[in-house]
């Protein structure tokens, strides 16, 4: 049953937000420095946004974190263009997915280096995070009249401005005929001969035009799968591509791909020295490589000769290890201000070295304010550390040292398990100190999960697991950290009794939902009683008495949403908070059998429970989401000190925390300190 209660209004305050520092830890797809402006960088990212350089403070500048949760999808970096004539003016082609849920992209146009945009008058499919995200670059300013602007997309064809992007339209007159979903991947300019551009329609080839655009014609002989192409002062086009390296020079092709390196030919970032146009870099991606440091090549004879670069890594992340160099390398570019210095961006973040023609180079890694990681997973335990976070790609973090300090190590290390994935953490609430992660590696489909006893400073992988099961969310029990049960990708909910030696299913409950890129939190555990477990599917609430070897429905008059998140209190049996997106907020003090529906609520995205203030035993509650307090229904994100009574706003104002935020959870041991984790823009914290 679910009834409803009457609440009052809200009120207003401020919290300071800021990141966990992690690190990187995402694919960052393209680097951009600007021809007449010294240290003027950008970098684009494939779920993360756009950043500027702050060459001062040695950081990276977020340039739209002010996009909300209804923007999201923006925050996939599709392109990014300078205006070579205007260092203020810089052009972002903007959207994650091209599928329809996804909506459309658009470029949005700053005359202030990113503090500001405009959107402008295009609404296309844009795929920042869809395959070959790594090519480039879809999005170029003519260096003669900054007024004519091209951006190639996936799924229109070519578009062009002629009015520095006030309006658009298509150009008909191109023939290319690209591969679908990946489209016109490149635009390039001679700096050096008006109205010579160069155009990939990649599996098709190169179209040239010696009008601006106004006719083309595909080159012949021109690779027909190309990955960059850049041209050097002297009007050589060089590219990179699905059988090596080339040079177009007198209306000439020529191999110049590397040989007897004992590599495949699989380079992708491409750059030429802006003030030696025999000076070439390429790069082998580390993923493809099938010995240790491939790395970056250098020819300064025009690609006549390879040479394969040394390099030391001196990394300011103290958790990467050195296989993340080069790692899906994306781009790199020579920096035409300060001579030697080049950029080089991969899967993981940014590097930059000083001198690219000393050996060995010198690369660090500077990360600090890029952080990209895809948030699974929170836990926040009443002692010890104040967070643990189970992320994409990276594995896991045990957050033991302050939170403004990059961790020292992921959850795997020295005789830890790692995962490339952690999709759930859990901890058994009367020894805190017991813990249970589970996870695994997309990339060989080998999944498992892993107990600790020292808060997650170490780890133990489980003895056992069932094969090819991806487990999505486990729960442990409050008062046997041995009993923890879990459930999978499309299949029935398992459980075991003995630390994940043995494991068996649990019956009564439906299969679980689709993994791995699943945000629901549907199972809890009841923080006192060690027997029982709740778990939340289709509009019904299931309970377990017996330590989850069986379930059954207690509750089936609640709103059926796919969107749920369902938590248990710390020292109330029976007490249980279940969000359902737009269908509200809802509590129950009798083990799931009845709700009441908290009616100012209503939008509960996320929302998470945390140490009450001071002479209070009654827990804080945020809320990422609606309160509808003047009829309106503001948005935001609020905390409640009275279970969701009244509410103040804790948001920062006109900067709501967006890019598809994924999971929040809040301190048992320091009043007022929430966290927020996204699918890209790492993790938030607020403090009063």
């Amino acid at each position: 049953m679910v009834t409803p209660s009457k609440l009052t209004c809200s009120a207003t305050s401020s919290y300071r937000w800021t990141h966990v520092a992690i690190g990187g830890g995402g694919y960052v797809t393209g680097v951009y420095l600007h021809p007449q402006q010294r240290d003027l960088v950008y970098i684009r990212t494939d779920i993360g946004g756009f950043y500027r350089w702050n060459p001062v403070d040695k950081e990276w500048i977020p340039l739209i974190d002010h996009f909300g949760l209804e923007q999201s999808n923006y925050y996939g970096g599709e392109a990014l263009a300078l205006d070579p004539n205007n260092s203020n003016i810089v052009y972002i082609a903007a959207g994650k997915y091209t599928a329809s849920w996804a909506g459309l992209g658009t470029i949005f146009k700053s005359s202030d280096r990113g503090q500001s945009w405009t959107k402008l008058k295009i609404d296309l499919p844009m795929g920042g995070n869809e395959t070959q995200r790594w090519l480039g670059e879809r999005l170029a300013v003519n260096p003669f009249n900054s007024h004519v602007i091209f951006f190639g997309s996936r799924l229109n064809g070519l578009w062009k401005s002629l009015d520095a992007g006030a309006t658009w339209n298509k150009v008909t007159s191109f023939a290319g005929k690209p591969q679908v979903n990946i489209g016109i991947t490149g635009i390039v300019f001679n700096k050096n001969v008006s109205g010579l551009v160069y155009a990939n329609a990649y599996g098709d080839g190169i179209y040239k035009s010696t009008n601006t655009g106004i006719s083309w014609s595909k080159i012949p002989g021109s690779p027909s799968k190309v990955n960059r192409m850049a041209i050097a002062t002297n009007g050589v086009l060089y590219v990179t591509h699905a059988s090596g390296v080339s040079k177009y020079t007198n209306n000439v092709w020529s191999n110049i791909t590397p040989t007897n390196i004992g590599i495949e030919n699989k380079f992708n970032a491409l750059a030429v020295d802006p003030n030696n146009p025999n000076r070439v870099l390429i790069v082998y991606p580390q993923y493809a490589c099938k010995t240790n440091n491939c790395g970056v090549f250098q020819s300064t004879n025009g690609g006549a000769t390879w040479q394969k670069k040394k390099h030391i890594l001196k990394p300011q992340v103290p958790w990467w290890p050195d296989s993340y160099f080069a790692s899906a390398t994306s781009a790199i570019e020579f920096d035409p201000k300060t001579p030697g210095r080049a950029w080089l961006t991969d899967w993981f973040g940014i590097w930059q070295t000083d001198n690219i023609n000393a050996e060995p180079s010198i690369w660090s890694n500077y990360q600090k304010g890029h952080e990209e990681v895809v948030s699974f997973a929170l836990a926040s335990p009443p002692s010890g550390s104040l967070l643990l976070s189970g992320v994409a790609d990276v594995d896991g973090f045990n957050h033991s040292k302050r939170l403004d300090a990059y961790p020292c190590k992921q959850f795997g290390g020295e005789n830890s398990p790692r995962f490339q994935d952690t999709y759930s953490l859990a901890y058994s609430e009367s020894n805190p100190s017991r813990m249970v992660r589970v996870g695994g590696n997309r990339w060989n489909n080998t999944y498992t999960g892993a107990t600790s006893t020292d808060g997650g400073l170490t780890w133990r992988k489980f003895l056992s697991f069932p094969q090819n099961t991806i487990p999505l969310r486990v729960a442990m029990s409050a008062t046997n950290s041995n009993l923890f049960v879990a459930i999978i990708d499309q299949g029935q909910p398992i459980r075991t009794t003995n630390g994940g030696f043995s494991w068996g299913k649990v019956s009564g409950l439906p299969n679980g939902p689709k993994g791995p890129w699943y945000w629901g939190q549907p199972l809890a555990a009841d923080k006192v009683n060690g027997n029982t477990f709740y778990y939340y599917s289709r509009g019904k609430l299931y309970r377990s008495n017996n330590g989850g070897a069986s379930f059954s429905i207690v509750n089936s008059s609640l709103p059926s949403e796919n969107w749920s998140m369902l938590k248990t209190v710390p020292g109330i049996n029976g007490e249980l908070w279940l969000s359902l997106n737009s269908n509200g907020l809802y509590r129950s003090t009798d083990g799931g059998a009845n709700f009441t529906k908290i009616t100012k609520v209503d939008r509960a995205y996320l929302y998470a429970l945390g140490k009450p203030q001071t002479k209070s035993k009654i827990p804080a509650l945020y809320l990422y989401g609606k309160i509808n307090s003047t009829g309106n229904g503001a948005s935001g994100i609020f905390r409640s000190l009275d279970r969701g009574e009244t509410w103040t706003n804790i948001d920062t104002p006109h900067k709501t925390i967006g890019n598809d935020p994924n999971v929040m959870e809040a301190s048992w041991q320091q009043f007022g300190l929430v966290f927020i984790g996204t699918n890209g823009k790492g993790i938030y914290y607020g403090t009063p």
